[in-house]
């Protein structure tokens, strides 16, 4: 059956940002799809909340409250997993983000600021949890659409995660054949932190109408993703991103930075 293949049985998966958003959707699909999850962020009621919404799907969740934006914290998830499971085969990269800021407010530090928490946590955990990955694995690295569409006020942003985009290409080389490496370019979705969004509608149906399938995405629709290339439905790709953003070709969210 062809279902089987997106199974994740017995799997051990370690989710960063797990406490809200797509994060946390990514911990409970890979739990409904078969996995026991480590899920990390910096709030422990947000963690036990979705530790609650997967131990309702039957499988176990050790939660970890961390400063992800150190990419030591990061790296301690993967002993973290073999420690309370055994194993680690799954790792998913979601903590990230930078706020805009216009290109001559974009000092030196802030944008290498970006590149840690986007790029340097990522690969922390990446490697740190290669060398425990005994029987292969799979790597799925959260990136978005600004990673390769230009917008004003987004170049710490849009640079650090085009850099995650690359850093996955790389990595997939490096790794092959026992590791596979992912990424998913994420466009607008309705999260919480896009609720100046999605609570005023006017700015709301502006950036639906510049989404070619006319809406935002939702949790689900990158938890999907998420898990695909998690499974062995995805076990002949590596090294590719994945674009799930509603079919954007430019940014479909405009800060209005004006001219110099």
């Amino acid at each position: 059956m062809i279902l089987e293949r997106f199974r994740v049985n017995g799997r051990v998966a370690v989710v960063t940002g797990a406490g809200r958003g797509i994060g946390a959707g990514a911990a409970v699909a890979l739990a409904e799809a078969g996995a026991d999850v480590v899920i990390s962020s910096r709030t422990k009621s947000d963690l036990d909340t979705v530790a609650g919404r997967v131990a309702a799907t039957g499988r176990r969740a050790h939660v970890v409250p961390a400063d992800l934006s150190d990419p030591a914290a990061a790296a301690a998830l993967a002993q973290a997993a073999v420690g309370e499971f055994g194993r680690i085969d799954i790792v998913v990269n979601n903590v990230g983000g930078t706020y805009p800021r216009p290109l001559l407010e974009t000092t030196p530090d802030f944008l290498e600021e970006a590149f840690r928490f986007n790029v340097s946590t990522a690969h922390a955990l990446t490697s740190a949890a290669a060398s425990l990955m005994t029987d292969g694995g799979a790597v799925v690295n959260i990136s978005s659409n600004m990673g390769r569409v230009a917008g004003r006020g987004f170049a710490a942003y849009g640079t650090a995660k085009a850099a995650l985009a690359h850093y996955t290409r790389l990595a997939a080389y490096d790794l092959a054949p026992r590791i596979r490496v992912n990424a998913i370019a994420v466009g607008s979705v309705a999260t919480s932190a896009l609720a100046v969004v999605v609570d005023n509608p006017e700015i709301k149906a502006k950036m639906e109408g510049d989404t070619p399938l006319r809406r935002l995405g939702e949790v689900t629709d990158v938890a999907a993703a998420i898990v695909y290339l998690a499974s062995p439905a995805g076990s002949f790709v590596t090294g590719k991103v994945l674009e799930v953003d509603g079919g954007l070709q430019a940014p479909n969210l405009e800060l209005g930075l004006p001219d110099l």
